[in-house]
């Protein structure tokens, strides 16, 4: 938040220059001595481009890559095949949306790429935005800063895994148990992501590694079953099913745009998440290099997954068994193969894998709301750009963990709790937007002067379909529903959008008292500069400057 202090001429540097810049020259070789030895930033790698101690970059290949898996792959895999199947009318046009929202993926995942190669620190959309629109200085910021302060991204799969939780110790699911036990997941993945760093990130990655190998035996034992091998066979209750015969792959194709656009509106959502590892690159060691490997390789192991998943799911069940169930593909997968005995076995990998995205959420918006902070344009700056206690964001952890746990409590089941959902997943689609359009500017004669040349380039195609793929996403919502259904139950179908823009507008509210209307009224300017913490990591400070009376 500003402060007293003094300010720079009529045309202040803070309105000319970059928001971002390398604090070296981008890839130059960085060497700091002090008392005990020599600080080493290598070449080209990225990490001179944030002040940022080499000891606080304590995340490898291997965590970054269950970062964007573990965040990418929740629930969706055990209960989206069912959602698009119903969609597509058939397994054959399921597999071609499967196929093309692993597309967009890509495109995406490029896109994040060659941006986390060219602004190698955290803080994701932020840090993009920041880049692109400089003008008015400090605006998308604050714009930003709302939508990240004020809106949860955990509640959801908290609830759920307060929900599998509870079935899997045969305990009653009722509201209450629920959000006792997402409270109680949401405060432990505070604490060990707050409180125990290292811990909290092995965790994660355990999980991660879990949540891998049971995909992998889902996956075999479906295809062991369609292939006849023994000991996988569909238990004598249950229909065998024929989806894998020509006449029945394709039977009940939807090809009306309604069919369409829903199916692949659910589709491309639930591949969301690959620019998960971007949003803490300043603790990634090498970000530049290992930013081009994570999420290629968290990418392919989504799509391979999802893609294995399915075939595992339609080899076990029937087609009119999952259209005529309310029951999750993964429920009838292991009733089908093991019996229902196994549906506690199934809550306890639910739940798991929840709890593994839970902890990557939670670790990397902590580390866009430090970002926030350390930008200096929240009140409590200081205080949310701190490492302290534990020599982790405690302070921008505990944010998110706040606005989470407020929402699990107060939203009641129904309408409020989905139009939530709806509006935390908006933003994303609108920053998308912004931040793909943004990037094809860069490559424009007008954008010159910005010297875009990261180290990675994404295929300009990609870019254009990255484009259009979140400019559907943004429309979608927009179109009002088939006769018959529903989003809501008491509230317009375009309401989360509208209350999505209308958070923006009061970020632009804050931006224009903050940096326009107060310092005007009060007479002073603005002065920014950058200091460093006890820690060693800059951060950004404004100051008020009143004009000197001689």
């Amino acid at each position: 938040m500003p402060s007293s202090g003094h300010d720079p001429e009529s045309s202040p540097s803070w309105e000319i220059q970059p928001l971002l810049r390398s604090h070296t020259r981008y890839g130059s070789t960085k060497n700091s001595d002090s008392e005990g030895g020599v600080e080493d930033v290598v070449h080209g790698t990225g990490e001179d481009f944030d002040a940022v101690p080499q000891a606080k970059r304590q995340l490898g290949l291997a965590s970054a890559i269950f970062l964007i898996f573990n965040r990418v792959i929740g629930t969706g895999v055990f209960a989206a095949p069912s959602i698009i199947l119903r969609s597509s009318g058939s397994v054959g046009m399921t597999f071609v949306m499967w196929i093309l929202g692993a597309l967009v993926a890509a495109a995406g995942t490029a896109v994040y790429i060659e941006f986390g190669t060219g602004l190698p620190r955290s803080g994701g959309e932020k840090t993009y935005l920041e880049y692109l629109f400089r003008k008015p200085k400090f605006l998308v910021t604050c714009v930003y800063a709302v939508y990240m302060m004020g809106i949860s991204s955990m509640a959801a799969s908290g609830v759920v895994f307060g929900e599998y939780s509870l079935h899997a110790l045969a305990i009653e699911t009722s509201p209450v148990n629920v959000r006792i036990m997402a409270f109680m997941s949401m405060t432990f993945c505070l604490i060990m992501h707050g409180v125990f760093f290292k811990w909290g990130v092995r965790l994660q990655n355990a999980l991660g590694i879990f949540k891998l190998v049971v995909l992998v035996l889902i996956s075999f034992s479906g295809l062991f079953c369609l292939v006849g091998v023994p000991g996988f066979e569909i238990k004598e209750s249950y229909d065998p099913p024929k989806n894998f015969t020509w006449d029945e792959f394709w039977q009940g194709t939807d090809l009306s745009l309604n069919a369409f656009v829903t199916g692949m509106y659910n589709v491309i959502w639930s591949y969301i998440g690959y620019s998960n590892a971007n949003y803490a690159l300043s603790e990634v060691r090498d970000p530049v290099r290992t930013i081009k490997r994570a999420a290629p390789i968290a990418m392919l192991f989504v799509a391979c997954a999802y893609l294995s998943i399915n075939i595992a799911y339609f080899a076990v069940i029937s087609k009119e068994d999952m259209l005529g169930s309310g029951t999750a593909a993964a429920s009838l997968f292991f009733r089908n193969l093991y019996g229902p005995a196994t549906s506690r076995i199934l809550s306890v990998i639910i739940a798991l894998s929840t709890l593994a995205s839970n902890l990557s959420i939670l670790f990397t918006q902590g580390r866009v709301i430090q970002e926030l902070g350390r930008e200096g344009v929240v009140p409590f700056s200081a205080f949310f750009s701190s490492n302290k206690p534990f020599n982790a964001p405690l302070p921008g952890l505990l944010m998110q963990w706040t606005v989470s746990v407020i929402t699990v409590l107060v939203a009641p089941a129904g309408d409020a709790y989905l139009f939530i959902v709806n509006m935390s997943s908006y933003p994303l689609t609108m920053a998308n937007t912004l931040i793909s359009s943004g990037l094809l500017l860069l490559y424009t004669p007008a954008y010159k002067s910005y010297d875009w040349n990261p180290p990675f380039r994404a295929f300009k195609p990609a870019v254009v379909f990255f484009l259009l793929s979140n400019v559907f996403l943004a429309v979608v919502p927009l179109i009002p529903p088939q006769a018959g259904s529903t989003v809501y139950a008491h509230l317009p179908y375009w309401s989360h959008v509208a209350i999505a823009i209308s958070v923006g507008f009061v970020g632009a509210g804050y931006w224009y008292v903050t940096f326009r209307w107060a310092p005007q009224r009060h007479g002073y300017k603005l002065e920014r500069e950058t200091v460093l913490q006890d820690d060693g990591v800059s951060r950004n400070v404004f100051k008020r400057v009143y004009p000197s009376h001689s």
